[in-house]
């Protein structure tokens, strides 16, 4: 691995060369975990001119926990006592090894940490590294897929288990912890965000904070949850109905989101606007009635982060490329009766390759539990 990570921070300095930046500091921990293999906390990643140093606080055991950093990079350990900020501390090295500029990325950086590096380093010009290492990971390469695909398959094993279980009257919040613990036991390194479970008027809604509201029969019941595995994020939707066979109206509802959600699906082709796959779903929803229920986004891409670039929204620009992991995850939901989302992970592929490989393949049929 150490290769691909060598690989990766060569076309990162690649990049910031050619607008005249002899020198990178990356502080937001997934790029460094990126582009280092590891990012322990507080660490940052100095891209030097002669060498690539990995800046970090030394933990009070005396030891760093750099998990599984490239070996090649050198480590500098950073005491506890001083409390010096490894942000502040990359700056001057940059200016001892000659630099003259630095790209930072604002984005992350505080105004307070900005000025720090600027009054210990004065000559040093410190530009906008922007969004540049994000742009690299859109693209992900056959090990990240692979960890992806991982995630989801234990995702897929935590959610089948609580479909067995007895879930009337037991909490969102109860059914939420069970699901992470169930991730965990399965292989996971953690949840891949705050697992949702929504039910009866809860249901539908992105996100939704579980409460102490009780499954009961007839009720829709919404789960979202994702394992985070080396790392890598999934994330998958299913909605059910409780005890009895579902009525008219949540059968229609979820026929509509489940037509949305297949048409969001088969727009994922390498080439494909951003915009265009977010109008695929959007359009059959927003021409049944629920223009202003819906989410401002489709979907999105996953990987280091569970919310990364490309988003699938209609305001949103770019094209898709293969190889890239997104989200499809359409939802309606009706204020005080409950509703309806469905969300898979794929990796977008070309069509001589089989078109979009879903990752999340719990059933999508509309069971009633």
């Amino acid at each position: 691995m150490s290769e691909v990570y060598a690989v990766r921070r060569g076309l990162l300095r690649d990049r910031c060369a050619a607008v005249g930046s002899a020198a990178v500091l990356v502080s937001r921990p997934a790029n460094v975990r990126y582009l280092a293999g590891g990012a322990p906390p507080g660490a940052v990643l100095l891209l030097g001119p002669d060498e690539d140093v990995l800046l970090c606080p030394r933990a009070p055991t005396g030891e760093p926990d750099h998990g599984h950093t490239d070996d090649e990079l050198r480590l500098v350990l950073l005491p506890p006592s001083g409390g010096e900020d490894p942000a502040v501390a990359a700056a001057e090295l940059a200016t001892t090894s000659g630099a003259e500029s630095l790209a930072v990325e604002e984005h992350d950086l505080t105004v307070s940490r900005h000025r720090a590096m600027g009054s210990v380093a004065p000559r040093l010009r410190l530009t906008d590294l922007g969004t540049t290492v994000e742009q690299l990971r859109i693209v992900k390469d056959e090990e990240e897929i692979a960890c992806l695909r991982i995630a989801a398959e234990i995702t897929d094993q935590a959610l089948g288990e609580l479909l067995e279980s007895i879930l009337v009257g037991r909490t969102e919040r109860h059914l939420a912890l069970e699901l992470e613990r169930r991730l965990v036991d399965h292989g996971a390194d953690g949840p891949a965000f705050a697992t949702s479970v929504a039910t009866g008027p809860n249901s539908g809604q992105g996100r939704h904070r579980p409460s102490d509201r009780r499954v009961e029969e007839g009720d829709f019941l919404s789960v979202c949850l994702g394992a985070n595995y080396r790392g890598y994020r999934c994330e998958i939707g299913r909605t059910f109905v409780i005890g009895t066979a579902p009525a008219a109206w949540q059968i229609d509802l979820y026929d509509l989101v489940f037509a949305a959600q297949r048409a969001g699906r088969e727009a994922l082709v390498p080439g494909a606007a951003y915009r265009d796959v977010d109008r695929a779903a959007r359009h059959l929803l927003d021409s049944a009635g629920h223009g202003e229920c819906l989410a401002p986004w489709t979907g999105h891409g996953v990987g280091l982060e569970i919310d990364e670039d490309p988003q699938l929204a209609p305001a949103a620009m770019g094209k898709l490329d293969a190889c890239v992991p997104v989200t499809v995850e359409p939802g309606v939901h009706l204020p005080g009766r409950g509703g309806v989302r469905i969300d898979d992970t794929l990796v977008v592929r070309p069509e001589a390759d089989g078109g979009p490989e879903l990752l999340t393949i719990t059933t999508k049929e509309l069971l009633a539990l």
